[in-house]
């Protein structure tokens, strides 16, 4: 019994041995498995996208908030009183300067022209009369027939008879305006809004709440917009030398709508929000932009010329400033550049790069100074990744003092 026990301890210890060695054998291939899938070869490449710096023309625009004013706005009164017997336009309709819109009843103000015309009339008859009644009163004053007194009498009659025949004219000249006025036109060119009132009703000169339509001038129209004071310096200089182009943006705020110029910049700074208040003129002859609407505009102030530009994604900042990873060959290299303006898009670099470089605007996390990469223009679909190792932390490198 003893030799049997011993026999089966010393199997047991052997079967435990073997299972061990399994075992270990298993975890050391799970390992070496797993390593390799989360480690990679320590010297693969990082893939990562590149551009090219180029020289181009950069436009320098100023951005604001505008609200867009008609031209010229004009609520259509009448001038006299009366019935509204006809309206003669149709709501929102163009119409040009001098179109007639509406007609009062003009019978009462006709009848008072024909009455001061008529008068008139009566008034150069008797001056007719008169005149001849002088003729022959001179004849007799020169025959001795008749006294001095009578011809000057008699030419004071004249004289009395002119004056009242220009009061008959002034008087028909005051009325026929009068008359004129039973036409309602259109002082400018623009269009028309809803109408105000109806034919038939009774409406008088001078009432704010009987206007009859008011008509808004649309091409061209202004757009105000606001810059900060700190602006205006370079707003002033640029304004002297030529005509400044303003843009009116659509709602995607990239869109351009309509182009115009810049008309005025006020002539003080309101004090209450440091900002200078500005006037363009848009010609909207698609008609994009609408009275009381608001709208992004943006001010074209100059133009930097064959300047070196790099996507804005390629400029990254560290502790000592701004910088972009340069591609030296098969590596990258950490270069400080200066920046003097961007966009969502480009930025303008004034020193630190030249033409042609290649900057890296991709993969920051897993390059320094020095990674190798795999470089596929920016335009083109990257390269397959050389491994699967995760994003190496505290590597990020910038600029060094």
């Amino acid at each position: 019994m003893r030799r049997f026990a011993k026999y089966v301890l010393i199997v047991g210890s052997l079967v435990a041995v073997a299972g061990a060695v399994v075992i270990a054998a298993q975890s050391q291939q799970q390992r070496q498995f797993f390593g390799k899938r989360g480690r990679g070869a320590p010297d693969a490449p990082v893939p990562v996208l590149a551009a090219q710096a180029k020289l181009a023309d950069v436009p320098v625009y100023l951005d604001g908030v505008g609200t867009i004013k008609a031209l010229n706005t004009v609520t259509v009164r009448p001038q006299v009183d009366g019935k509204l017997m006809r309206i003669l336009f149709k709501e929102g309709q163009d119409v040009e300067r001098g179109y007639v819109l509406a007609e009062i009843d003009p019978i009462t103000y006709q009848a008072l022209f024909d009455q001061v015309t008529a008068k008139k009339a009566q008034d150069e008859a008797q001056l007719a009369n008169a005149r001849l009644d002088l003729e022959r009163y001179n004849r007799l004053v020169a025959s001795n027939s008749a006294t001095r007194q009578q011809a000057d009498t008699q030419k004071a009659m004249v004289a009395q008879l002119e004056a009242q025949v220009k009061l008959d004219q002034a008087a028909i000249d005051n009325a026929q305006a009068i008359l004129g006025y039973t036409k309602i036109i259109a002082p400018i060119s623009g269009r028309t809004g809803i109408r105000m009132v109806d034919e038939g009703n009774l409406i008088r000169a001078g009432d704010a709440s009987t206007g009859i339509v008011m008509i808004t001038q649309i091409k061209p129209l202004s757009v105000f917009f606001s810059l900060p004071q700190q602006q205006l310096a370079r707003v002033n200089r640029a304004f002297a030398r030529e005509p400044l182009v303003v843009e009116a943006l659509g709602s995607d705020n990239k869109s351009v709508v309509d182009r115009g110029t810049l008309q005025v910049v006020d002539n003080q700074v309101d004090q209450t929000t440091g900002t200078v208040k500005l006037k363009a003129e848009f010609p909207n002859a698609d008609l994009q932009l609408w009275p009381g609407q608001f709208v992004n505009v943006r001010l074209l102030i100059e133009t930097l010329h064959q300047v070196v530009t790099v996507p804005t994604a390629a400029v990254q900042r560290g502790p000592n400033g701004t910088f972009v990873y340069v591609m030296n060959e098969d590596a990258v290299a950490v270069r400080p550049v200066t920046v003097s303006q961007q966009d969502d898009a480009q930025a303008v670099i004034t020193s630190g790069l030249k033409a042609q470089d290649r900057v890296v605007t991709t993969g920051f996390a897993r390059i320094s100074d020095g990674t190798k990469v795999a470089a596929a223009n920016a335009d083109e679909t990257p390269p397959p990744a050389a491994s699967s190792e995760p994003p190496r932390r505290g590597r990020r490198g910038g600029p060094k003092s």
